[in-house]
């Protein structure tokens, strides 16, 4: 069986695929040894994405690697590009990559342009790859409300195919169990329909007992609402408010089966999402 390293071991995506392999003994990537999970059986290696050398050690002798894309940040290119590349030169032989639905040069989604970044050095590099295109999360998406339930943005009447991030977790862990069976293959990753921001929260406020609400925004107020709460940089304002543009102009609006045919189960619902687990 292939050696297997995970990254993002303390989040919710890595750790819930660190879980999953627990029987494989993953080799745990982190910034921070302190917040490692604690799974027995499994070996911590410290490194970030942008010291390579660190990377090198921390993958040495390792062959399949699920890599979750960096924190948001202004240098995450940059650093997505460093650990590849480290890597590739660590030998590595299969890459699995977290990316996003609407990964292209020009997402519409700011963020989705730094994915399609760490795909073309995925793929100029020496290393097979799996590709998991991941939709919003559905989980995440009651987050975005205010503290009096409001979630505000410009989506319009648009659609979001949002996907569970426990889904994510086990096509991660399924492609990682068996490679060579998704060799240089990219999955979009969604939930089983395509919802309005207003569905979205009535359906999630029902199963959290909240009373959310969507509320539409025009572009221009959707940007000043957010410098008048948060000293941000352009680059993070226009990812927050392009999450709903990409929502309004439909770029997350299709729906696949790819998590129904990896799992052999249907995707999870918006209340699957949220509920017990």
């Amino acid at each position: 069986m292939p050696s297997i390293a995970v990254t993002g071991s303390s989040g919710a995506v890595g750790g819930a695929v660190a879980r999953l392999l627990a029987d494989r003994s993953p080799r745990l990537v982190v910034r921070d040894p302190a917040r490692a999970p604690s799974i027995p059986g499994t070996e911590v290696a410290v490194a970030s994405y942008a010291d390579p050398d660190a990377a090198r050690r921390a993958l040495a002798g390792i062959e399949v690697l699920f890599m979750v894309s960096a924190a948001e940040s202004a240098t995450r290119r940059t650093e997505h590009r460093a650990f590849i590349e480290a890597a590739a030169s660590a030998g590595v032989g299969h890459l699995v990559y977290t990316s996003f639905a609407g990964a292209a040069p020009d997402a519409t989604f700011t963020l989705g342009r730094d994915h399609w970044d760490a795909e073309s050095a995925i793929r100029a590099s020496s290393m097979r790859f799996t590709l998991l295109r991941d939709n919003f999360y559905l989980d995440v998406l009651p987050l975005f409300a205010d503290e009096t339930g409001a979630i505000r943005g410009p989506a319009g009447s648009g659609r979001v195919a949002a996907v569970a991030r426990a889904d994510v977790a086990e096509v991660a862990a399924a492609v990682l169990r068996s490679p060579h069976e998704h060799r240089d293959t990219t999955y979009e990753l969604t939930g089983p329909e395509a919802l309005r921001l207003d569905e979205v929260a009535t359906r999630a406020g029902s199963v959290l007992g909240r009373d959310l609400r969507y509320v539409e925004e025009t572009v221009e107020e959707a940007y000043a609402s957010r410098r008048a709460a948060y000293d941000a940089e352009q680059w993070q304002l226009d990812a927050w408010v392009s999450t709903y543009t990409a929502i309004a102009d439909g770029s997350v609006a299709r729906v696949t089966d790819d998590v129904e045919r990896l799992l052999r189960q249907p995707a999870r619902t918006l209340e699957a999402a949220l509920g017990p687990v």
